[in-house]
């Protein structure tokens, strides 16, 4: 559960960033940075060296207790992004030529960010495309809600997609940890607890 809920946050910091970005047009710089770097871990060796450090997912670590505890603090529109990036989580997994095109792109992107850094505006314009390319195709979209103002702004779209790839990326991991929706709905205390002991760390 522990390794499980620390994927749960990277899903909930890319959602927290794309919201952020729809709404102000930019978002936090380092919670970015850590988030886009995690796309490029594919091979890591644990679940904490994909977001390099648990300390880095602290913004997904609140925004998860917050979705758990309930009340005030939660975010109904962050809930509703999650579950359906669960779900293209499936739906893009049970697409061989979109996951070998996501691959690919994904692995193109990162010869730019080892030139110019995960949150350079070219790799981020990357990023949105692969995702524009790959995850856009399916049936089921993320939705983001924002600023109409700074939604028509091709560089905020292309960060926007850029987070959810983010976001999709945990997804990936929390699926090969063999989490599920049953995790969301009967293990709400268990994955509280846990989020609570990352913070500590």
């Amino acid at each position: 559960m522990k390794h499980r809920t620390l994927a749960l946050a990277g899903l909930m910091q890319g959602l927290r960033l794309a919201q952020a970005t729809a709404r102000n047009g930019s978002a936090d710089d380092a919670d970015l940075g850590a988030s886009l770097a995690s796309v490029f871990r594919i091979d890591a060796d644990s679940v904490e060296a994909v977001y390099g450090s648990a300390r880095l997912m602290r913004t997904g670590l609140d925004t998860l207790i917050g979705q758990l505890q309930g009340g005030a603090a939660r975010d109904g529109a962050i809930s509703k992004m999650a579950v359906t990036v669960l779900h293209v989580e499936r739906q893009l997994h049970a697409r061989a030529d979109l996951m070998a095109a996501l691959q690919e792109g994904i692995v193109d992107a990162g010869r730019q960010r080892e030139h110019f850094g995960a949150t350079h505006s070219t790799v981020i314009a990357r990023l949105g495309d692969i995702y524009a390319n790959s995850v856009s195709r399916l049936s089921t979209r993320v939705l983001v809600q924002g600023n109409p103002a700074q939604l028509q702004q091709e560089q905020v779209v292309a960060q926007i997609r850029a987070c959810l790839l983010a976001s999709l990326r945990s997804a990936v991991l929390w699926r090969q940890l063999r989490g599920s929706y049953w995790d969301l709905l009967l293990r709400r205390r268990a994955m509280l607890d846990a989020a609570r002991r990352w913070l500590d760390t």
